[in-house]
């Protein structure tokens, strides 16, 4: 109801994490607002399947009840683009489906460093994530580094002394040639990778 009146088409519900993964792959939506806690299969579990060799992948909202890190992190490194707690205004909610639409991060970049810097290093997986640097440029890495800081586009670009719109290139060829769904794995990769160190921001 709070997505359709503001002009957003829901093309499908699910009761359970299983109907979730056939909805999805059935009606190919752009954005996925999915539960953690679901029957049959929970929502971390069917957001890896639906991101996993997806033709189109589509972008994926985590709502839960718990204000938890491990469940946000857990979230993100399954491929989410963005966390909400179900007390979120509606405002806000439409606000972040259409957000992560067009390839923004939805954590806070304070939240997004937090939690990257208490778990990246000690993700089990840690390995298998890593990146390629070699390809970015040095002004990409540059900027990359900046973006792992929490920098927005505007802050990029009064630091940089560039425009955002240059910013904003610079930041779809990072995801892009790094393989990456958006700035908050992009926040990601950079601590995995070594890039940037917890603390070394500061």
């Amino acid at each position: 109801m709070i997505l359709a009146a503001d002009g957003i088409d829901v093309v499908a519900e699910a009761t359970t994490g299983v109907e979730a993964v056939a909805a999805v792959r059935r009606t190919r939506p752009d954005v996925v607002l999915m539960d953690i806690r679901m029957p049959e299969l929970d929502g971390l579990a069917a957001t890896r399947r639906i991101l996993t060799g997806a033709p189109e992948e589509p972008c994926v909202i985590i709502l839960t009840t718990f204000d938890l890190d491990h469940y946000v992190y857990a979230a993100l490194t399954a491929g989410a683009s963005g966390f909400l707690l179900k007390d979120v205004t509606p405002e806000h909610l439409v606000a972040a489906v259409r957000m992560v639409r067009t390839g923004d991060a939805l954590l806070a970049p304070a939240i997004t460093r937090r939690l990257v810097e208490r778990f990246a290093r000690r993700a089990p997986d840690a390995q298998s994530l890593h990146r390629d640097l070699a390809a970015l440029t040095p002004r990409e890495v540059e900027v990359l580094k900046l973006l792992a800081q929490g920098l927005s586009n505007a802050e990029l670009a009064s630091s940089l002394h560039l425009s955002e719109a240059t910013v904003k290139t610079h930041v779809a060829r990072i995801l892009s040639k790094l393989g990456l769904r958006d700035r908050v794995q992009a926040v990601v990769a950079a601590y995995q990778t070594g890039l940037v160190t917890p603390g070394a921001e500061a």
